[in-house]
């Protein structure tokens, strides 16, 4: 079930204090609450007494009785827990007995409803700009302006989301380009909400100086672990945003949010440059295992395979030389030496130029 409670802050009451001036009411304010069932499934674990009998009697000792619960093919809420509500679903072991106070055990179950976010609504790039005016009637500096993009609009736990920003500071004051990730809780009851938003995860960039700018290509943000964003209960909404914000002295900051989806299944078509290359190579070049040997041996140099004499007898000592009349009436053309080597023989294990060894060599033996 999923249940929500809070209480209001006490109201003002007018006219109710001396000379009619307005005053809190002493006490709470009125208290909210919501509930919403999921599941209500009951099992009777022990079997009917017999005939004749009111009460099924149990020998001493321990008994155990095993039971199943199936879910709905309808998918559920996720499981969780907020500040003023939570999602819980747990199962309760009730033992009644007559004349003596039941007996009950609970344990919680949790329950995960996958988002994924390889759908198209979550690849869509999502794109922000905004611009601000620093000062104040006559006294202004200039404006500052702020652009930013991220990718795609669900990731998952654990990823970095690259951001990318532009910022052109115009005024006359130092300022601090910084991006968050902000989780909004909602709670519905007695047609009131109630918000609580939280900070989960900030990083910082450089200062910008008057009249210079700034440019974030893919500067990264990780996601903490985070409960998946809920997006299908009524009276509880957890929603997430990025934020990308400029702290400027004196004046309110300026900010760009974009909505994020935390999803439980990743995206592989969209994961980060390096690691797919790295995973396209290791497929690619697997087969290399299966096919080389364990000790590959060197093949033979082609300097060993081409002997002196035969180099000195197809190269001559100095180079002929060059007709000048004859190369201005032929057309430009690039000259290649020709290849008067042939080409290396098969590897073979065999040395081809073996060296001359003596045929008696002195030998030794170990007993």
């Amino acid at each position: 079930r999923a249940r929500v409670a809070w209480s209001e802050s006490p109201g003002a009451v007018p006219g109710a204090g001396t000379w009619g001036v307005t005053v809190r009411a002493p006490g709470p304010g009125p208290r909210r609450e919501a509930e919403v069932r999921y599941l209500d499934i009951r099992q009777s674990l022990l079997r009917d007494p017999p005939e004749g009998e009111e009460n099924l009697i149990l020998l001493d000792g321990r008994h155990e009785f095993p039971f199943s619960f199936q879910l709905p093919q309808e998918p559920l809420v996720t499981s969780f827990t907020g500040k003023y509500g939570s999602i819980q679903y747990y199962v309760k072991a009730v033992l009644e007995r007559p004349a003596v106070p039941d007996q009950s055990v609970q344990t919680e179950l949790q329950v995960i409803s996958h988002i994924d976010v390889s759908s198209p609504a979550l690849l869509t790039p999502v794109l922000r700009s905004q611009e601000k005016m620093v000062g104040c009637w006559f006294f202004t500096s200039g404006p500052v302006s702020l652009s930013a993009k991220i990718e795609r609009k669900g990731y998952c736990n654990g990823e970095a989301i690259p951001i990318y920003a532009e910022i052109e500071n115009c005024s006359s004051r130092l300022i601090v380009p910084k991006a968050a990730i902000f989780q909004t809780q909602t709670y519905l009851a007695s047609g009131k909400t109630k918000t609580f938003r939280q900070m989960v995860a900030n990083v910082r960039g450089n200062h910008i100086a008057s009249g210079s700018t700034d440019t974030w290509n893919g500067k990264t943000l990780k996601i903490p672990p985070v409960s998946p964003s809920i997006l299908d209960c009524c009276i509880i909404r957890v929603e997430y945003s990025l934020a990308v914000y400029i702290h400027i002295p004196g004046a309110k900051k300026l900010m760009i949010e974009m909505p994020l989806v935390i999803g439980t299944i990743p995206c592989i078509g969209f994961s980060s440059r390096n690691s797919s290359i790295t995973s396209q190579f290791s497929m690619d070049m697997s087969w290399l295992a299966l096919t080389m040997p364990e000790h590959p041996e060197a093949p033979p140099n082609y300097a060993d395979v081409v002997s002196e004499e035969e180099f000195s007898r197809h190269v001559p000592a100095y180079p002929p030389p060059i007709d000048c009349e004859e190369q201005l009436c032929c057309p430009v053309f690039a000259y290649i030496q020709e290849f008067r080597f042939q080409p290396p023989p098969l590897y073979s294990e065999i040395d081809p130029h073996p060296t001359d060894v003596e045929e008696i060599q002195p030998v030794s033996f170990m007993l």
